[in-house]
């Protein structure tokens, strides 16, 4: 049998399973391997190999860390069995950094003090390398094996053909695969965390008791993540904004955050940077009602799709609707004129403020809320236009990541099975949106099937400095709405014809945009976006706090964002407050300082002084703040 493995060709005996071709194509993967792949499939390594090309699975490979932190849920639920006799799995699937299972057990209340006890008997079961041993049963076998496991045989009761269980010595558990070897590979795992979760997230249904937890190929690399962990507790942005005066919460209006005064200061230089850019590339800014009636909304078809996340009321005995997106309005203002060719692309873009009736339990602070801003742009424009278009978003959403150290990637989603339109249609722009990433210089991936109904679109995942991706950016292609409103615009030929539509969002929401910031700058803003950008600090109230005072009226000026503690505090005291508040710059005003005309400051999170002019230093941090650089 001939196995092509890194381009080399090999004749092997048939059969022969992934341990043993390892052992001849690369004996140091032998025993590092977790799986083979063929055909673009995983296979456990006990598998048999088939003819062709082959590779290994190895722990650092994203599908290797997957597999791992797979196979680590199937080990705590076996530590669970044997801690909680009676205890039913649900569900127990890898996730991005980790894994979990949702368990019932009864009317015992698991907490993180029983944590260590469930590791313990993880790390004994780890010990025993035990296998992981795929068998394939049908229905009624299934549902043989799981019959004192309602959750399970709810599930099973769904499932078609051939089932596939997974055992490890005493457990058995509902998988598809593969798995690690044996339990042996799964030395480096820690719990995390507790909470309730409804099985398969229905509110009617039982709460569970839902165990996170990690598992990585080494102790290194486990240590750094747990150490991530705690920077990205210490930076929680709902810490973070409480301390620094940036946002409230209430329980007078639930998921509708209060912005304070200085968390204020950063969404308005956000909104300004955010203005002065769309006007440089030629949008056009509205600003369409906050409610509208339910005839929109039918128009549109967000009433029979969307009505239940909608806030409604009645208005002279008709249906009204809080704007849950701005769209709509988008294509009230479109359909205003009558349009030409050569007006296209129109690009209509909005700060909208909108409301959505997202579930009590769901709310997260500024990452999961009911009201806010969506910085919106509907892009009206003709069919020829739209690769061109595309690539002129993109350069804007790339001006606007590197100006916050926001890395990204993206995601193609393509035509799902309910779409609308002609197929030629959707490969075409699935084709050219593809077409824009590689023209721009960018590597993609592909969502299949996970596109609206009306179009293809481009997701931006923006990766913070501790990790973590977040969905921001889209460019979603739309022929729906247009033909809805009747959008139409005259060409060459003076005949109408309906045009097509990009909505494209930058931001996404302002607010969990700031929310984002908050945590990936750990509170400690750019001097741009700070609230409060340069603290004078005076030593001695009655010898220096009138030129403090000078300085500060010099630099509000410039419109320098300035504050003078004339607290009479100690100097050592003034310095640290300073620092707890993340100033970016702190300024010591004392004897000499006074008798110079100079200042001497200090960067946030730097232990250098540096003396200076007042003269110098307007001119940097004029230009700190009209680069918008990052410290």
């Amino acid at each position: 049998m001939k196995i092509i493995y890194e381009g080399k060709e090999f004749e092997v005996e048939s059969p022969i399973n992934g341990f043993a071709l390892a052992k001849i194509v690369d004996p140091e993967k032998k025993n590092k391997a977790l799986a083979f792949r063929q055909e673009g499939h995983l296979y456990d390594m006990n598998n048999e190999v088939k003819e062709g090309e082959v590779s290994f699975v190895l722990p650092s490979d994203p599908d290797g860390f997957e597999m791992m932190n797979h196979s680590c849920s199937h080990l705590m639920a076996q530590a669970l069995m044997h801690l909680y006799p009676g205890c039913l799995f649900g569900f127990g699937p890898a996730i991005e950094e980790g894994f979990y299972y949702d368990v019932d057990f009864g009317d015992r209340i698991i907490t993180d003090k029983d944590f260590p006890a469930i590791e313990a008997e993880m790390k004994k079961l780890s010990k025993e390398a035990i296998p992981y041993k795929r068998q394939e049963v049908s229905q009624e076998e299934a549902l043989e094996i799981f019959k004192d496991n309602h959750y399970k045989v709810e599930h099973i009761k769904e499932l078609e053909g051939t089932i596939s269980i997974y055992k490890q010595g005493d457990f058995v558990d509902l998988c598809r695969g593969p798995h690690v070897p044996n339990t042996s590979y799964l030395k480096h795992f820690k719990l995390l965390s507790v909470a309730g979760a409804y099985w398969r997230g229905d509110s009617k249904n039982k709460q569970l008791t839902r165990i996170y937890a990690t598992c990585y190929p080494t102790e290194e690399a486990l240590k750094e993540h747990l150490e991530i962990l705690q920077k990205r507790k210490d930076n929680d942005h709902r810490k973070l904004g409480k301390e620094l005066g940036l946002f409230m919460l209430s329980d007078y209006a639930p998921g509708m955050p209060f912005f304070l005064p200085k968390g204020m200061i950063v969404m308005n230089e956000l909104i300004s940077y955010w203005r002065k850019l769309h006007a440089k590339e030629d949008y056009l800014e509205v600003m369409t009602p906050t409610m509208m009636s339910r005839k929109l909304w039918e128009t549109s078809g967000h009433w029979d799709h969307y009505k239940d996340n909608m806030y409604t009321t009645k208005v002279d005995e008709e249906d009204y609707a809080i704007k849950p997106m701005n769209c709509p309005g988008a294509m009230l203002v479109y359909k205003n004129g009558i349009h030409s060719y050569r007006e296209l692309p129109m690009r209509i873009a909005e700060l909208g403020h909108v409301h959505r009736h997202e579930a009590s339990g769901a709310l997260n602070g500024l990452f999961r809320v009911r009201a806010f801003t969506q910085d919106d742009a509907h892009i009206i424009l003709r069919r020829d236009q739209i690769e061109d278009e595309v690539k002129r978003i993109m350069a804007i959403f790339d001006k606007v990541y590197s100006v916050f150290g926001l890395s990204y990637k993206i995601v193609l989603s393509t035509r799902p099975d309910d779409f609308i339109g002609e197929v030629s249609f959707w490969d075409e722009s699935e084709r050219i949106l593809a077409q824009a990433c590689k023209d721009s210089g960018h590597e993609y991936q592909i969502n299949p099937g996970d596109g609206a109904f009306y179009g293809p679109k481009l997701d931006f995942k923006l990766k913070d400095s501790m990790g973590r991706t977040w969905q921001c950016g889209t460019i979603q292609l739309d022929v729906n709405l247009p033909h809805r409103f009747g959008c139409t615009y005259i060409d060459e030929n003076g005949e109408k014809v309906e045009p097509v539509m990009l909505h494209r969002v930058v931001f996404g929401s302002i607010e969990r945009f700031i929310g984002i910031l908050i945590e990936n700058y750990g509170g400690a803003f750019p001097t741009w976006l700070a609230p409060v950008q340069v603290k004078l600090l005076p030593v001695n109230l009655s010898k220096h706090l009138e030129y403090a005072n000078e300085v500060k009226a010099a630099l509000r000026e410039l419109d320098v964002r300035v504050e003078v503690d004339d607290s009479n505090e100690k100097l050592g005291y003034k310095i640290r407050n300073a620092q707890v508040e993340k100033v970016p710059y702190s300024i010591v005003i004392g004897d000499k300082e006074v008798e110079s005309r100079s200042l001497t400051y200090r960067v946030y999170g730097q232990k250098d002084q540096i003396t200076v002019s007042l003269e110098e230093f307007e001119k940097l941090i004029q230009e700190r703040i009209a680069n918008k650089s990052r410290f």
